[in-house]
């Protein structure tokens, strides 16, 4: 008989199984200890020496078909039992080269995917010569439900009293036989232990800190706090303002008066009470005479002071910078007595660190 009609008929059945819903709830564990029934069409490639050997009559590749009974033993092993009849002519002439295969197969499944599975066996033939031949595969099946799946196989025939290396691809259904084992009910959990609320305790300033550990009661409440509930400040160099030191040389001299030292000392106590401050002295000058010597001039005045703070109050020369501006700088425009006056003059600017709260 030809494989057409068989052949046709599964192909019809497969889409009418596609249509079924697939149970989510079917699993490996419910295929344990059942036995199963196959059917498929299979397309079978001899070796190429078959394919071209009169031994073997030109045997051409071609259909067939078959069946399988099986039982799975457990949740991954299984074993099946397989007719297949080989439909299968010559090359050469068309003649005919068809035989059987029966045989029996051990099946994998993945414990991680259970629809793939691998498989080895041994088989026996006898299209044109007999034959028996190892053979190992992979395959995929795809349940429905709990009794009815599709499968795809492919697989290598290895012979062993003939040297030859068969492949073969198989598309077929399953039908497993009875139902799953009845599931355990799932032990209820525990009823959960009632909560209890926590007492609430004060916290008069709402900073987060209950008062029995607030040391410091009554934060600004955009204030970051710490564990005792203390204002977190963060220290960082700022400017803290423009000194001005009313300094008045004597003609073209840059020694300070000894009547007009008390700017100064004020500055060099500051920088000895903060010792992280740092200071620019900015020299300036009235707008009499060569400006180019009065460039001089300034610069001259500033490293003056800057020597008596350095000399007098040991401030380190790193934290002090003396420029001279001459009078590109002025604080009034002009040449009158008044403006020269306020254009004589020394500045500092004075750079300490100083503490912030953090906000929240």
């Amino acid at each position: 008989m030809k494989l057409n009609k068989t052949f046709l008929a599964v192909a019809v059945a497969m889409p009418m199984f596609s249509g079924v819903a697939v149970a989510d709830t079917v699993t490996a564990a419910d295929m344990k200890e059942r036995v199963f029934g196959s059917l498929f069409v299979e397309y079978y490639m001899p070796d190429h020496d078959k394919r071209t050997s009169p031994a073997w009559n030109y045997m051409d590749n071609d259909w067939g078909y078959g069946l399988e009974l099986g039982y799975y033993l457990t949740e991954t092993w299984a074993l099946r039992a397989e007719y297949a009849k080989l439909d299968l002519q010559s090359r050469l002439d068309g003649s005919d080269a068809s035989g059987n295969r029966i045989g029996i197969d051990a099946m994998y499944h993945l414990t991680r995917n259970p629809a793939i599975y691998i498989l080895g066996g041994l088989k026996r033939f006898d299209a044109v010569q007999n034959s028996t031949a190892l053979n190992i595969g992979v395959g995929y099946k795809h349940f429905f439900n709990e009794n009815f799946g599709l499968f795809a196989e492919a697989s290598r025939y290895q012979g062993i009293d003939e040297s030859y290396a068969d492949a073969g691809f198989k598309l077929g259904m399953t039908y497993v036989f009875g139902t799953a084992a009845a599931k355990a009910a799932p032990t209820p959990a525990p009823a959960p232990a009632p909560i209890v609320a926590a007492p609430v305790k004060a916290d008069a300033d709402a900073d987060g800190v209950v008062d029995s550990a607030d040391k410091c009661a009554n934060t600004p409440a955009n204030h970051q706090v710490d564990a005792q509930g203390c204002t977190v400040f963060v220290e960082k160099m700022a400017a803290v303002g423009d000194v001005d030191i009313e300094v008045r040389f004597p003609f073209d001299s840059a020694v300070v008066p000894a009547d007009q030292r008390a700017d100064v000392e004020g500055l060099g106590a500051f920088m000895q009470r903060f010792p992280e401050s740092t200071v620019l002295i900015e020299g300036h000058a009235s707008n009499v005479g060569n400006p180019d010597y009065n460039m001089k001039l300034s610069q001259r005045r500033a490293n003056t002071v800057a020597d008596m703070l350095t000399n007098n109050f040991n401030v380190d020369p790193s934290r002090i910078t003396a420029v001279g501006y001459g009078v590109t700088r002025p604080r009034v425009e002009g040449r009158t007595a008044a403006a020269n006056a306020a254009n004589q003059r020394i500045e500092a600017k004075v750079t300490a660190k100083i503490k912030e709260p953090v906000l929240r």
